[in-house]
């Protein structure tokens, strides 16, 4: 266990998940601050229950318990301060700078360099504040770049090189330092929304996301105050997408 940038950080050598890990902490009070990574996860989870892992060593594979004043509602830009704190730790160190694709992966063009999952904690207490407890994990591809199916990239991939877990993480956290606070806060999160707008590649491209009982196809518009995805159908209808997967399609 150690501190960095104000964070509280347990390290593992092996465990199932970090998420789940930090799920279940935060049932039994833990506070906000509180960071799990891992060299090897057994039982990685993606979106839609998706398993994830990655070679002992080969990725940065982190997640942090935040407790920020705001409502569930809002609970997506959670997620987004980690993906932004991601982006930055890994342009700071190697140069490379990814951008956004809704909801909350990093990719180098098409190809994925980091995926994130954000959870409200069931059951956690919450504060007398009106703060909420929220996981979010985060995988950064350092060294592999996943099975084929993934179509992934990695840092290395993309310049030759690639800090090692322990220096990504540092610069990581430094970066979410930066951003926590802005999650307490109404003008905070709306510079947060500013910035994930700036560096989101989603934004006016034709997309295709597929839910639980539909698909939709059409442009993505914008995002809500709640980092929501607004698209608009062929014909003329706006949604507003909450989960979802989502792939960018070739311009019409």
């Amino acid at each position: 266990m150690s501190m960095n940038s104000g964070f509280e950080v347990r390290s593992f050598k092996e465990i199932d998940s970090t998420n789940t890990y930090l799920i279940e902490e935060a049932k039994q009070g833990a506070r906000d601050g509180l960071v799990a990574t891992a060299a090897f996860q057994t039982a990685g989870r993606g979106r839609q229950g998706r398993t994830w892992e990655a070679p002992e060593g080969s990725a940065l594979l982190v997640s942090a318990l935040l407790r920020p004043v705001m409502s569930p509602d809002e609970a997506h830009l959670v997620a987004t301060a980690v993906a932004l704190s991601a982006r930055a730790a890994i342009e700071q160190l190697s140069g490379l700078r990814a951008s956004l694709k809704w909801p909350n992966d990093l990719v180098v063009e098409a190809a994925k360099i980091a995926g994130i999952l954000g959870e409200i904690a069931p059951d956690a207490p919450g504060g007398s504040d009106g703060s909420i407890a929220v996981v979010v994990g985060i995988g950064i591809n350092l060294s592999t770049e996943g099975p084929p199916e993934a179509k992934g990239t990695s840092v290395l991939a993309q310049t030759g090189s690639a800090p090692s877990p322990d220096e990504l993480l540092d610069q990581f956290l430094a970066e979410l330092s930066t951003r926590r606070s802005m999650l307490d806060e109404p003008e905070g999160r709306a510079a947060l929304l500013a910035e994930a707008r700036s560096l989101m590649s989603t934004l006016g491209s034709q997309v295709r996301v597929t839910r639980q009982d539909s698909i939709l196809e059409g442009k993505a518009l914008e995002l809500t105050d709640g980092a929501r995805l607004i698209v608009l159908d062929d014909a003329g209808e706006r949604h507003v997408i909450s989960v979802g997967d989502l792939i960018h399609l070739r311009p019409r």
